[in-house]
């Protein structure tokens, strides 16, 4: 049991906004499992009033709206600063720069334990250039911890090493258990080729879809067996569409945002994550989790999940002429596939399951307090 003077430990949540992503879906299935106890009680704060997740609201946990109105809205200090002498919390653990930012000034005044949750991704060139520099910068001497889920991204952000902390995405199996087969997926979307290969990740400046793309048309001049999805925020827009050409356009499904995201991934022979910047991928932990082998660019937090060579192939960054020869290798080796594919649910299993993440964040709240 978690003790604290009332007998209860008490934890704000402060995230930006609850939209699709990395990090919301990481508090939400943290936040789904904590309600389950009785030692610890929480509530959440959000600077939007946009949630993504009906699980979120599900839980009958209050929810509390502290709306940001413009960039630098002053009245969200006072705002929270409220909550706080209302709540009680004895940790607040916030989830992105901003909220940081909001965090400190109340944590400091009320003595609240304050958990920096801001360390996401491991940026490559992280300098005085890039507002999360500056936010690192303000916020880590305030900060009692730092969780980062990577320990590159730890490094990379140059956090104190006797305040950071790694703990690792879990997945949650339970997501898994009721998907949609292979066939339904393939008849909804008109795919005839024998093989599917996928990239699940939203089109923007840190994921490389180029790269993804040109691959899957170098495969396509020299075979016509293959079909290619992309599912993810306005990976169906014009931007996107423009990397591929009239060509080959029968053989790609730009599907753009997916609920049920994991019955598309158990329809794939192969699945790809190309990315500029990566901190721990929950796409990769779904790939992994359902038995697929992977291809990833090295580094970041990547390389902390995919075991290259066993859970599938680490490739160089920007490299279409690699990605492909590594699919061409993977499609045409359905044995290889399948070790791959087994060794990266066995490494989820044992690395980065739900349960192990969840004890490992009540842990660090024990600590803290």
């Amino acid at each position: 049991m978690v003790k604290t003077e009332s007998g209860v430990l008490k934890v704000l949540f402060f995230i930006d906004s609850l939209r699709s992503g990395g990090k919301e879906r990481r508090l939400t299935e943290l936040m789904k499992l904590l309600n389950l106890r009785s030692d610890i009680h929480f509530e959440l704060v959000v600077m939007s009033g946009d949630i993504h997740y009906q699980e979120v609201l599900d839980l009958g946990i209050n929810i509390h709206y502290i709306i940001r109105k413009t960039k630098r809205d002053f009245s969200v200090f006072h705002s929270f600063y409220k909550l706080c002498r209302s709540y009680k919390p004895d940790i607040v653990h916030c989830w992105d720069s901003m909220t940081a930012i909001y965090s400190i000034p109340t944590c400091k005044l009320l003595n609240i334990r304050f958990v920096n949750g801001m360390v996401m991704i491991s940026p490559e060139h992280l300098n005085i250039l890039n507002k999360n520099w500056w936010r690192a910068k303000l916020t880590f001497p305030f900060s009692d911890t730092i969780v980062g889920n990577s320990r590159a991204g730890l490094i990379a952000y140059n956090s104190p090493q006797n305040k950071s902390r790694c703990i690792y995405n879990g997945f949650n199996f339970e997501r898994i258990k009721s998907l949609n087969g292979s066939d339904i997926i393939k008849d909804q979307l008109k795919i005839k080729t024998r093989y599917l290969v996928g990239m699940v990740a939203s089109f923007s400046e840190k994921k490389d879809y180029a790269t993804y793309f040109s691959a899957a048309q170098l495969l396509l001049k020299r075979r016509n067996d293959i079909t290619f999805l992309a599912i993810g925020s306005n990976t169906d827009s014009d931007n996107s569409k423009s990397h591929i050409s009239v060509e080959f356009d029968t053989y790609f499904r730009l599907l753009g945002k997916k609920s049920d995201v994991e019955s598309y991934v158990n329809a794939m022979d192969v699945c790809v994550l190309s990315t500029f910047t990566e901190g721990i991928s929950n796409s990769i932990l779904e790939y992994m989790a359902l038995g697929k082998p992977v291809i990833a660019t090295d580094g970041g937090g990547t390389n902390e999940i995919v075991d290259d060579l066993k859970t599938g192939f680490l490739i160089r960054q920007a490299n279409p002429e690699e990605l492909a020869g590594k699919l061409a290798i993977l499609l045409d080796n359905a044995e290889l596939r399948a070790q791959m594919g087994m060794a990266g649910k066995d490494r989820i299993i044992n690395f980065f399951s739900i349960d192990k993440m969840v004890n490992e964040y009540i842990s660090l709240y024990k600590e803290a307090v």
